[in-house]
């Protein structure tokens, strides 16, 4: 277990373990696997915790680095390696001076520690400015200096703790799978968690970011679940495709509900729902049901985006991939999102909640918000009437450049976004008393697309821009968040308990 003092980051790096090889003395060798060495990455998640005690030394006072540091008070999820300063909502980690600290368990092979000519060394990469390192309570090094590594010998404090053998008696495997606990249900008016109404009030997302594109990043992925929380979002959809398995792995964590979606987008020609590409995606949604079973979280599978549901073949196709899913998972509930229209959708009979994408006075009836509330309700109305199913606005918005501001409102200004947005909400808060379950803003960030002359370099439909900086239209959506989840409090305690003994914070 590794804590530190206030800096701007922190690098952990691996333990590297080595058949009694000593290190040279004049210098330091980069930890690299050989036949004589293993090496054991801490990168990742880890428990953090800042001491704003006045003197900045409760930690130490109150010995944190004898029990774990979760009794210690509340603690972050903190991505190692990152800049603490940035990764949090938290104004005062900002410019924060004093000590923070880290924590993390580490299971180690077995064989490290039974054979004992094994050397286990602690190796950090670099730790800003000065480190004490404690490894099972016990001090084992300390460190001045940033950007350099230093490491300790720790080969005589390292345990294992055996805990499960098969009924034949020999250990065979370890592996920790948290638990979730927790029932999805659909009436025709009501989406039920735990047999309560639950109401999704969240985003869309996508995988992207600068530079790293779709690539998976702790400190992006922390810093996004910062702002949902400050957001006040309980949901989101894996728009349009399964996100990294870490991204499940937190949203059980953090008792974030997902509609899990399968890559099936762009489904629209009349090829597209050959019997060939049936095939390929029921095996897609078999894969997805396999990896994802497990994770609480996800409470509903959506299987498609946007297909032209409209097109005769559609029924039959609909029909197998839902009914396959459902035979897949019969706990959870089945769903694709359309933007057709009511009467002539083919899929929708086969759905469990009807999920819907419109963007009125964005893609028509361009700068006219006074049509938004008639449309919306004819449109809520209809689905209803026609299927006697709860439903969800699965996507809205309006595309918007950051610091652009007109009055009257114009498109692409602050004002529009965020006007549009008020519109919808009139009508949602009048059908959410009846049968609609849930509104999922377009989207959570702007993104990267293709260049198109309707593009400004990439999709401009986020509440945050690329780089997580909030609009005008966040503040708006932060409001009426937590105004929904303080009316429906006791659905924090129903999510958040979907993970037994798997909280990211102390109470």
């Amino acid at each position: 277990m590794v804590r530190g003092p206030a800096g701007a980051w922190a690098v952990l790096g691996p333990l590297l373990w080595g058949c009694g090889l000593a290190l040279l003395q004049g210098g330091m060798l980069y930890p690299q696997e050989s036949r004589s060495r293993e090496r054991k990455e801490l990168n990742g998640l880890w428990s953090f915790r800042a001491d704003f005690s006045d003197n900045r030394r409760q930690g130490f006072e109150q010995q944190w680095y004898r029990k774990p540091l979760r009794e210690s008070g509340p603690t972050l999820d903190m991505p190692v390696p990152s800049s603490f300063n940035d990764i949090s909502q938290d104004g005062r980690l900002r410019s924060f001076i004093g000590w923070v600290w880290y924590e993390r368990e580490a299971i180690l092979p077995q064989r490290w520690t039974q054979d004992l000519g094994t050397r286990v060394v602690l190796r950090i990469s670099s730790a800003h400015y000065y480190a004490i390192v404690w490894v099972n309570g016990v001090h084992v090094t300390e460190h001045e200096g940033g950007h350099l590594p230093f490491e300790a010998d720790i080969s005589k404090l390292v345990q294992v703790k055996l805990t499960a053998q098969t009924s034949a008696g020999p250990l065979s495997d370890f592996y920790t799978l948290p638990v979730g606990i927790r029932t999805v249900a659909v009436t025709e008016r009501q989406f039920l968690i735990n047999g309560k109404p639950f109401y999704f009030h969240g985003v869309n997302k996508h995988e992207d970011a600068d530079i790293r594109g779709k690539g998976f990043d702790w400190s992006l992925l922390v810093k996004d679940f910062n702002l949902l929380r400050w957001l006040g979002a309980n949901a989101f959809r894996t728009s349009h495709y399964p996100y990294a398995e870490e991204v499940m792995q937190l949203c059980d964590r953090y008792g974030i509900v997902v509609i899990d979606e399968s890559p099936g987008v762009g489904i629209v020609l009349a090829q597209s729902f050959s019997n060939a590409s049936l095939q390929h995606h029921l095996e897609v949604m078999e894969e997805m049901v396999r990896r994802d079973k497990n994770h609480p979280a996800v409470v509903m599978w959506s299987v498609a985006n946007e297909p032209s549901s409209f097109l005769e073949q559609a029924a039959y196709y609909f029909k197998m991939l839902i009914g396959h899913t459902k035979a897949l998972d019969p706990s959870r509930p089945v769903t694709f999102v359309t933007s057709s229209s009511y009467e002539k959708d083919l899929g929708v009979p086969y759905v469990d909640v009807i999920c819907v994408n419109s963007y009125y006075s964005w893609y028509h009836d361009y700068g006219h918000m006074e049509v938004i509330q008639l449309q919306l309700a004819t449109q809520f109305e209809r689905w209803h009437e026609a299927y006697q199913k709860p439903i969800i606005q699965s996507e809205y918005g309006a595309e918007t450049i950051i610091g652009f501001h007109e009055d009257p409102p114009l498109m692409f200004s602050e004002e529009y976004q965020k006007g549009l947005l008020q519109q919808y909400h009139v009508i949602l808060d009048q059908k959410r008393k009846e049968y609609v379950v849930g509104e999922l803003i377009w989207n959570f960030a702007d993104f990267m697309t293709d260049q198109s002359p309707q593009r400004a370099i990439g999709n401009r439909k986020g509440i945050f821009t690329r780089q997580r900086q909030p609009k005008s239209a966040a503040f708006l959506l932060r409001e009426r968040y937590w105004k929904l989840a303080n009316e429906t409090r006791y659905l924090q305690s129903a999510v958040m308990s979907q993970c037994v003994g798997n909280s990211p914070f102390t109470k």
